[in-house]
């Protein structure tokens, strides 16, 4: 199945072609807008060459860094994301021989997939339920237990990043995740 996450064509494509750029469009998916979030990978292989995650991890950190904040840069913390990157692509070097999708192919279910990610730099306890939420629903990724791991990110309807199909779904997520901080801060003023 194609990835339609960013509203870039090629952008999606890498992300549906290259594992290592979907775990990276992820570990970038905070505290910026997911579409902007999943096209970073896109921009890294435009500037840098390539996706490769030991030529990444091999690269002289200054200069990878001022390649993922020059404008547009990659996210909106540039810097603390390129060290970020370059420890994933590390990470995926040594653990997984460059391969990400072994992350989850040989996971020998849903709770050592969801440990294998926790490991990850930038994956904490939600980004790694809406990842296998992600990993279910968009390619078919269905490790025993995943839904458990997942929790509600598994159910069908509008919650995440998992959901994002097309501009009409993630419009419906934007949506979801606005009623939720208002309900929050409803819930908050009340206390």
């Amino acid at each position: 199945m194609a990835i339609h996450i960013t509203d870039d064509p090629a952008a999606d494509q890498l992300l549906t072609d290259s594992p290592f750029a979907l775990l990276v469009g992820m570990m970038l998916d905070q505290q910026f807008p997911m579409e902007r979030a999943f096209a970073g990978p896109a921009k890294v292989a435009d500037r840098f060459g390539n996706l490769d995650p030991a030529k990444i991890a091999a690269a002289d950190p200054e200069a990878f860094s001022e390649l993922c904040r020059r404008p547009p840069a990659i996210h909106r913390y540039g810097g603390a994301m390129a060290t970020r990157l370059q420890e994933l692509a590390r990470l995926v070097t040594e653990e997984y021989d460059g391969d990400a999708s072994r992350i989850w192919t040989g996971a020998a279910d849903g709770k050592d997939l969801a440990k294998r990610l926790k490991a990850l730099p930038g994956f904490g306890e939600q980004k790694v339920k809406i990842f296998v939420a992600l990993l279910a629903k968009q390619l078919g990724v269905v490790p025993a237990g995943w839904e458990q791991v997942a929790g509600d990110y598994a159910l069908d309807g509008y919650r995440s990043v998992a959901d994002v199909v097309d501009p009409a779904s993630l419009q419906k997520v934007r949506d979801y995740k606005k009623a939720k901080k208002a309900e929050a801060k409803a819930a908050a003023t009340a206390v």
